[in-house]
């Protein structure tokens, strides 16, 4: 760009300007105000010589391109010009205007003739890739612009690559292939390069600088692939429950593909197309509805946190939360060992290990419960306690193994003759005691019966031994009177010892002691 001064009024006005472009027939300039240039002027340069005579053709804002003419034609009377000429005049301006807005803007411009050589290259392009003026200016070949990227090591490319990339990218050009490529180049950015095939059967070439966005979407894409390679699942929806993103366990899951969830499918359509969506225990004629609730409570994250559980039987954690967007997140954790370890530990710490029934510990725990509410509601409850007759004898005469084989049959006997409602726990050794909620004496004695007579008519088999076994049975109702679960028990455990006392073998139930006896004690 140089520096000069348009003159005009016979040299009695001067205004300063910048000359952009230059040459032998015309200029582009601009001004800080076209105001006051008149069609006809002189333009000076310093150290160019004298002021050379121009004629506007053109302006737009600031800029304006003007013709150089004659000095003879400036003295000369104006004489009318064919309109051929006048055509060809407003072309040419046309074009330096064309060229000069595109001068302006930040995308590489650069025009290729049919042979693939530059007849334009705009100042974004050159100063994207350091191109001099003096190469820029000389109408370089597509080639030369890609060796001179070469040799600049503008491209991020190896050196062993760096023939065949070039090489490809000529070819592309020249097959007027509109596909963008993102050029990666050696400083980290990226530009995004577009051909356009032109009607003189030329290309356009543009170039735009594209680094965040693609840098997001690299980003973006390691995101996807670390979601993809994580034990959960994780699904992404927008505000109105159309899919975004599903990582693989959640496609896995609900048997759709990448590809699939391109085409964004609501979540209604995902689960009700999902290869189990007939397996959720519901009737074919309710399912629609059971789908669409489900839909609306993820659509109104509530529940924020709930377990499922699949059609294989497995244990999954779902947590739903709005996004910024509107939308929704959901991720889904499989806690099916955390459930089973769960459960374990639970079997531990309640369950006792030789029977299976309630361990002392939490039969108590259970037995207080039910305690509570006998005295809330004043409900019948009842307590057996149980107790395997010359047990010492079986462990002395046959030993522990046979011993032990005895204590389970017996726990086994009282799984059988007990309710559903009732809590079944082995106290220790061989005792046993069962809770009998909303029970009476009369109903726990049929129980109870039920039990003792199931033990006795069972002959037991075991390391080579045949032997039979006989319960006692004691029974005590709560009462109003008693301070506690415990004071049930020491009941229920007099009753059991009276029914030794009697003979073995038999149910015993437990009786108040008289007054005198209570105020005793």
């Amino acid at each position: 760009m140089l520096a000069g001064k348009i003159i005009s009024d016979f040299g009695q006005t001067s205004i300063d300007c910048v000359v952009r472009r230059m040459s032998d027939r015309g200029a582009t300039l601009s001004t800080e105000s076209p105001l006051g240039i008149p069609e006809r002027f002189h333009l000076l340069i310093p150290n160019e010589g004298p002021p050379r005579p121009c004629r506007r053709v053109w302006q737009s804002g600031n800029e304006l391109g003007l013709e150089f003419e004659t000095s003879e034609k400036e003295t000369a009377p104006p004489v009318a010009e064919p309109s051929e000429r006048r055509g060809d005049q407003l072309l040419r301006g046309q074009m330096l205007a064309l060229r000069s807005a595109m001068d302006e803007i930040e995308t590489g411009v650069v025009l290729l003739d049919s042979d693939l050589r530059a007849q334009f290259i705009n100042s974004a392009f050159r100063k994207m890739w350091a191109l001099p003026d003096s190469v820029a200016d000389s109408k370089p070949s597509f080639v030369t612009l890609m060796y001179h990227g070469r040799d600049t090591d503008a491209y991020e490319v190896t050196a062993p690559e760096m023939d065949s990339y070039v090489s490809e990218r000529i070819q592309l050009v020249r097959a007027g292939d509109r596909t963008p490529r993102d050029l990666r180049r050696s400083n980290g950015e990226v530009i995004r390069m577009q051909c356009a095939v032109l009607p003189n059967g030329g290309r356009m070439l543009s170039y735009t600088y594209v680094t965040d966005i693609v840098r997001h979407a690299d980003e973006l894409e390691q995101l996807r692939n670390a979601l993809d390679n994580i034990s959960e699942g994780v699904m992404l929806l927008d505000a109105d429950l159309k899919t975004h993103f599903l990582n693989r366990k959640v496609r896995e899951y609900f048997g759709v593909t990448a590809e699939q969830i391109a085409a964004h499918p609501s979540y209604l359509e995902l689960i009700r197309n999902a290869p189990h969506s007939d397996r959720h225990g519901v009737p074919a004629e309710q399912l629609d509805a059971f789908l669409a609730s489900r839909a609306e409570a993820l659509r109104a994250a509530d529940p924020a946190v709930r377990d499922a559980t699949t059609p294989d039987g497995r244990h999954i954690r779902v947590h739903v939360s709005i996004t910024a967007n509107g939308g929704r997140m959901a991720t889904y954790c499989d806690i099916t060992d955390l459930i089973r370890n769960a459960e374990l530990l639970e079997k531990l710490a309640t369950i006792d290990s030789m029977t299976g029934l309630y361990n002392r510990r939490h039969f108590m725990v259970l037995a207080e419960a039910e305690w509570g509410r006998f005295q809330r509601y004043q409900r019948p409850l009842s307590m057996l306690m149980l107790d395997i007759d010359h047990f010492k004898s079986v462990n002395d005469r046959y030993g522990h193994a046979v011993g032990d084989e005895a204590i389970t049959s017996v726990a086994a006997a009282c799984q059988r003759g007990k309710r559903n409602s009732d809590i079944a726990g082995r106290l220790g050794g061989e005792e046993y005691a069962i809770l009998l909620p909303e029970t009476d004496a009369a109903q726990a004695m049929v129980v109870a019966e039920r039990i003792r007579e199931s033990v006795a008519a069972q002959a037991l088999t075991t390391h080579k031994v045949r032997f039979k076994l006989t319960v006692s049975v004691g029974i005590a109702t709560a009462s109003l009177g008693m301070s506690g679960v415990d004071a049930l028990l020491r009941a229920a455990d007099e009753a059991l010892y009276g029914a030794k006392e009697a003979g073995r073998n038999r149910v015993v139930t437990w009786s108040a002691p008289a007054a005198s006896k209570l105020a005793a004690e």
